[in-house]
């Protein structure tokens, strides 16, 4: 059996249609019209144990209220989902004691308490033996550099630190799925670094399933090798990354450095992206990269080119362009 399988997942509101205008509001006095709106929409996929699963989409796509519904937070509308075997909203005691969900958008800790008192609290909540937890956090604090931290009130961590105690928070009663909503939102470039480490590290040791949603998309290529993409509350792909790239780029990008130092005007082999001191950047279509190299070559003064894919973040949004065209 997969570690989760949902099979179409849909949560629909129902919400208030005002008419406009003055009489519109005197009428929904009496008589009120309703309409659904769906955050999700047969939304099916399952997931293996050990897996490290990417999940992406647009704000307001749908991939919170996925994430809640196999938390068991929220109440699907209709479908079904099994999490380690269970039905995640039915909330059972066996199920709580092995999946976390972190929201990196909400604090679990205690914001006027040390990080250690917070973490004492999970611990007597989950009932994890005194010994058991000292050597996780040991563990833990050591591999996220925050051993330091542990005395020190919440309220006066960094971003960083806070996140970090977030997640051992989150890990503390080793919980064998993970569920991980922007966990790195709001970070800087060296913290992002050490939590993605964390992660991946953490993964691999303890082959926790994991799903992972966030719009750095360097979380994503450096996570996750196969991606959810969902729009509109609807899933509409599921497979590797690398296969969003060969579906969706359809140029590459050519980095050209001139010894003389010009910037010739090479906007009719291509798109110009940008051209600074000697150095153009040259978006190329697939097709056209061989014919296009071999001409510039032959023809200018080149002293160093490369040819390089286009960054995911584009692809991404070329896929979501795409998919508000159908």
């Amino acid at each position: 059996m997969p570690a989760i399988q949902a099979s179409g997942l849909s949560k629909a509101y129902r919400t208030y249609k005002k008419q406009p205008g003055l009489a519109g509001a005197v009428k929904g006095l009496f008589h009120r019209e309703y309409e659904e709106l769906f955050a999700a929409r047969d939304v099916s996929f399952a997931l293996e144990e050990g897996e490290f699963v990417g999940f992406l989409g647009p704000n307001g796509a749908g991939k919170t209220t996925v994430l809640k519904m196999l938390a068991g937070l929220l109440h699907p509308s209709s479908g079904s989902a099994t999490v380690l075997g269970f039905t995640p909203w039915l909330r059972q005691d066996a199920l709580k004691r092995q999946f976390a969900l972190l929201l990196g958008q909400k604090n679990a800790l205690w914001w006027d308490l040390p990080a250690r008192e917070s973490l004492e609290l999970n611990r007597a909540i989950y009932g994890i033996e005194s010994v058991k937890f000292q050597r996780t956090v040991d563990e833990l604090t050591e591999l996220l550099d925050v051993k330091d931290k542990l005395n020190i009130m919440v309220r006066e961590l960094s971003l960083g630190e806070r996140m970090k105690m977030e997640l051992i928070a989150a890990l503390l009663h080793q919980p064998r799925i993970l569920f991980l909503d922007e966990p790195t939102i709001g970070l800087d470039v060296v913290s992002q670094k050490k939590v993605r480490e964390f992660l991946r590290y953490y993964n691999r040791d303890q082959k926790i399933t994991t799903i992972l949603t966030s719009h750095y998309m360097q979380d994503i290529e450096e996570l996750c090798s196969r991606v959810l993409i969902i729009d509109h509350g609807k899933l509409f792909f599921d497979g590797p990354l690398d296969a969003i790239v060969d579906r969706f780029a359809s140029y590459k990008i050519l980095t050209l450095t001139f010894s003389d130092g010009a910037n010739p005007d090479l906007s009719s082999y291509g798109t110009v992206i940008d051209q600074i001191a000697g150095t153009v950047r040259l978006r190329v279509p697939k097709d056209k990269v061989t014919l296009v190299c071999r001409e510039l070559l032959a023809q200018l003064t080149i002293s160093d080119f490369g040819v390089g894919e286009v960054p995911i973040e584009d692809v991404i949004g070329e896929v979501f362009a795409e998919q508000q065209k159908l």
